[in-house]
């Protein structure tokens, strides 16, 4: 197959520093923030992948992005921090965006959203607030509180997030009682 780049150990060096460069603005932007004094709190498919991790390592799905809640209050200080931090901030389709380079692709970024707010507008429930989050595993930045994110991806009726509540029921994190707390 013309084109095709053939699968080999090129191949897992680029899957391994895919996985490495999310990990390496995961840690540069909430350091940042930290360092700041900035509250804020992981979202998405790390906060995911970070509960998935405490029981099963090897069920853990990698995600390109990183995903933070923070207050509408604290944007210009967030973009002025990651700034600092080696970002380039972009508005696209109306969301906040800090890029690792110029040309980098919106994919592989930090997005910020804003807590107690919705995303889109036709979503059920705003965020979470930053105030429901506790230290990850490993003490390098803050993730949404386990009820704060199931109650978030329950409510998102995304591809995704169906996905992320299966990771977390194949687990055992979640199971069929869960609804009932909402």
């Amino acid at each position: 197959m013309a084109g095709v780049i053939p699968f080999g150990p090129a191949s897992l060096d680029r899957m391994v520093a895919a996985v490495n460069a999310v990990r390496d603005r995961l840690y540069r932007s909430t350091a940042a923030l930290e360092a700041a004094g900035i509250p804020y709190a992981v979202a998405g498919g790390i906060a995911v992948a970070a509960w998935v991790a405490r029981i099963d390592t090897s069920a853990v799905r990698n995600t390109p992005e990183v995903n933070l809640l923070i207050h509408r209050v604290d944007l210009a200080g967030v973009m002025t921090e990651l700034e600092k931090a080696g970002f380039f901030y972009r508005e696209v389709n109306g969301r906040h965006v800090f890029l690792d380079r110029p040309e980098a692709k919106p994919r592989d970024a930090v997005f910020v959203f804003f807590a107690n707010e919705k995303i889109r507008a036709d979503d059920l429930e705003p965020t979470a607030d930053v105030s429901e989050s506790e230290a990850g595993a490993d003490g390098r930045y803050r993730h949404l509180t386990l009820e704060a994110l199931v109650r978030m991806k329950l409510t998102s009726f995304r591809n995704k997030d169906g996905m992320h509540l299966r990771d977390l029921v194949d687990v055992g994190l979640i199971d069929g009682t869960w609804p009932a707390k909402f």
